[in-house]
């Protein structure tokens, strides 16, 4: 009997000794939507208009820590199908293919609209080209149009190269004279110093420069492009802009997304909640963009009595 005692009690010191051995579980990191810390991935080629969202967000919510990790339209959507991120902000929807893949990790995404951008071509101030046809750039894009001009962008996985590749019908731009650079400030150095060249970027590029890519963009300018099937506008050319993108006259627009994938009232929903609020949207407005939901204006009538 004193035997089974002993051994209960050495085996229970055992145990004991175990548990104090190993290190406490630190708990999963909480987030909630104003406060915690979450990475999301967005498209490189409309950076600008979200850094300005995230700078206002977190100012607001300073206990809220937001890492963007901003890739190429294509490595964003790896990382969103390979669940390496929740949320991610593209300039296009999700197709039937992607979200079988989100369904079968039960994940259903939450899909907000929140700004209209342009794709917009931009020559060196010295040139002469000033304007363009849709039908133009579609013949120059497919080796249909003699020009000498070199036509570059941004990157290789760039949603602006295949926003191009969707508008000329062409998979796969096999002439020399169309090529990728690494970034967007170095598409508008390269454009600004090379005459021949045209440029696809995104107009949020161009519309308020930081200072270490400022002086290249003022020796660009963006070409004016007129799309001659449209049966309202087709004998006008319009430049990018927020009245442009409203009346559908601007024929290169495009939309930008929020994909939320989290499930939970966490901080990728409190971003997403942001952007499409009346204070994100109006971020867009004074960005130059088109929100996709038009700010309200507040007007205070007073009556003077006499």
């Amino acid at each position: 009997m004193n035997n089974l005692k002993t051994l209960i009690l050495g085996l229970s010191f055992l145990l004991i000794f175990q548990a104090c051995k190993q290190k406490p579980q630190s708990a999963p990191p909480i987030d909630t939507w104003r406060e915690g810390s979450a990475t999301f991935a967005a498209d490189e080629s409309f950076q600008p208009i979200v850094d300005q969202e995230e700078y206002v967000f977190t100012a607001l919510n300073p206990k809220a820590k937001p890492t963007i990790t901003y890739r190429s339209e294509n490595d964003v959507l790896r990382l969103l199908l390979n669940d390496s991120v929740r949320v991610a902000l593209l300039s296009r929807d999700l197709d039937s293919n992607e979200l079988r893949i989100l369904e079968k990790r039960k994940l259903t995404p939450s899909v907000g609209e929140f700004a209209i951008d342009g794709v917009v071509l931009i020559v060196n101030k010295v040139s002469n080209d000033t304007t363009i046809t849709v039908n133009e750039i579609k013949k120059m894009l497919n080796g249909q149009a003699k020009t000498d001009k070199n036509i570059v962008f941004d990157n290789e996985g760039s949603s602006l190269l295949r926003y191009l590749k969707d508008l000329s019908g062409n998979n796969d731009f096999k002439l020399k004279n169309i090529f990728a650079l690494k970034s967007n400030k170095e598409l508008i150095k390269y454009v600004s110093t090379h005459p021949n060249a045209i440029g696809i970027t995104s107009f949020c590029w161009m519309d308020e420069p930081d200072s270490d890519y400022a002086g290249a963009a003022k020796d660009v300018k963006i070409v004016a492009v007129r799309d001659e099937n449209n049966k309202k506008y087709g004998t006008q050319y319009f430049k990018p802009s927020q009245t442009s993108f409203d009346l559908k006259q601007y024929p290169l627009s495009r939309s930008l997304f929020i994909i939320n994938c989290t499930d939970k009232m966490g901080l990728g929903a409190g971003f997403e909640m942001f952007l499409l609020s009346e204070k994100g949207q109006r971020i867009i407005l004074e960005s130059g963009l088109l929100p996709a939901r038009i700010p309200g204006r507040e007007i205070s009538i007073k009556k003077s009595f006499n």
